[in-house]
Parts: structure tokens; sequence; C-alpha cells
């Protein structure tokens, strides 16, 4: 019996297509580390244009959304098509302890560079102790 589509094969791209693979992811991957009292997200985005890119700041819900366009043209067939493309979007929770007022952002070589300041309230700081030389009382006599 000769099968024109094999179920199993369009199973299988879908599933790839929506949870991605390692060679292929479906989101954007980032890394993220503390350094110089900022907290630094770095997503890697590459191909997609500047200005599709969007931030928005709700609450302590930081939200990263970008396009990656078709690069097809008229005249033009498309041989391999194994670049992921549409709208990525990753939402990303973050702390009391971060200063959301004052979030810097930078797209250079295909990555995306958060830096989120430390608030003030949240750095460490020295308590000063004071005491006294009076002399203690008994009470009660």
């Amino acid at each position: 019996m000769l099968m024109r589509t094999d179920p199993f094969r369009e199973l299988d791209r879908l599933t790839q297509q929506v949870f991605g693979t390692t060679a292929r992811p479906a989101t954007m991957p980032m890394d993220a580390w503390q350094e110089d009292g900022e907290f630094v997200v770095a997503l890697d985005l590459p191909g997609v244009n500047v200005d599709s890119v969007d931030l928005d700041i709700e609450r302590n819900v930081l939200t990263v959304k970008a396009e990656r366009r078709d690069p097809t043209q008229p005249n033009v067939e498309l041989l391999a098509s194994e670049r992921p493309r549409g709208v990525f979007s990753r939402q990303l929770i973050l702390g009391d302890s971060l200063d959301l007022d004052h979030v810097k952002a930078n797209y250079a070589d295909g990555v995306l560079t958060l830096r989120i300041p430390v608030a003030e309230k949240a750095k460490p700081r020295k308590i000063e102790i004071t005491h006294t030389q009076d002399k203690l009382q008994e009470i009660g006599k």
C-alpha cells in the first residue's frame, strides 16, 4: 500500500514547531546574571529587526516580543526552511528587589541585553550600633 502522507511525520513536525528542538528552539534562549549591582538578561534574537522588538513591564512582569519575518521575496524559490519565523515572546517575573523604572535595553549582534538595577532598598547596608555609658539600675527594691 502506498501512503502519500505519513501521519507520524506530520505529528513529529508539528511537535517540533510547538515545543522546539535543541537546534531550533521555539522560544528565545536567554542567560541571566548579576553584575555590579545590576540584574542582566541576554536574549538571543538573531535575524530579528530591532524595530520588531517590543518590551513591556506591567507590575513585576517583563514581556519581550519579537518577530522574525519570512525573508522570501517575489520570484524567489525557498530551498530550505529551518530557521523559526513568526512572533516569539518571553515573560520574566522580576522580584521586588529590582528598580523597574530604570531598565536599559541594548540590541547588538542579534542579542538583546537588558540591564535592570537592583533597588537601593534591596542593597546590603551597614547598620550602626550605638551604646550608652549609663550604669544598669536594679528594679524593684
